[in-house]
């Protein structure tokens, strides 16, 4: 019994160091593309694309909420999960108001600016969502981290399209639907984990 017990231990150590590894680098990758999405929403004047920068500070700090948790006690691990659907959800709300605020005084964004920017972004999305793959089902707090990443690649595809259709429509509307779009998905993802968190507990292994 104790070897086992030994055993055990060890594998959740591993395991811990395995999903601080991943998650110090998908950290230091959402960190530098929220610097270049946001400089380049400015430039661009896209709301869609400014909403995905906020998008990537928002997971760097999911991020950073979870190497926080990994070695400390569910109690602990629970809480931030909570926390971490507030941050979400608080950055829903910020998107919302940014379209009301480009609804009223924005121009027409640069839809090449938009969309080079926009591949940049779903790239790095889809490095962090391969990293993350196989840590998805760890534990509530590895999950809620993965399914910011997976609404991440569907995020960087609705910028893309409001890219093409600014282009397309010379219009401002396809960005500010698109924002809005961002906007609504973080909300419903700040509930999931939410809900989650609430129903039940933060498992340390399945």
């Amino acid at each position: 019994m104790k070897e086992c017990c030994e055993n055990k231990a060890s594998e959740l150590a591993a395991l811990r160091a395995s999903q601080g590894r991943v998650l110090w680098i998908v950290l230091a990758i959402n960190a530098v593309m929220f610097v270049v999405e946001f400089a380049g929403g400015i430039f661009a004047g896209s709301t869609a694309l400014m909403a995905d920068s906020l998008d990537m500070l928002g997971d760097a700090t999911v991020y950073a909420f979870s190497l926080f948790v990994l070695n400390r006690s569910a109690a602990w691990r629970t809480g931030v999960v909570r926390l971490k659907g507030a941050v979400m959800a608080a950055f829903g709300l910020g998107v919302i108001g940014q379209v009301i605020a480009n609804a009223v005084f924005g121009s027409l964004p640069i839809a090449k600016t938009m969309g080079g920017i926009g591949f940049l972004a779903l790239f790095a999305n889809l490095v962090c969502l391969l990293l993350l793959l196989r840590h998805r089902n760890d534990d509530l707090n590895m999950r809620s981290t993965w399914l910011c990443s997976l609404n991440d690649i569907i995020a960087n595809g609705g910028v893309l399209m409001a890219a093409g259709l600014v282009a397309v429509t010379q219009s401002k509307w396809p960005d500010l639907v698109i924002g809005t779009i961002i906007a609504a998905l973080f909300l419903s993802s700040a509930f999931k984990v939410l809900w989650e968190s609430l129903r039940s507990p933060v498992s340390v292994v399945h």
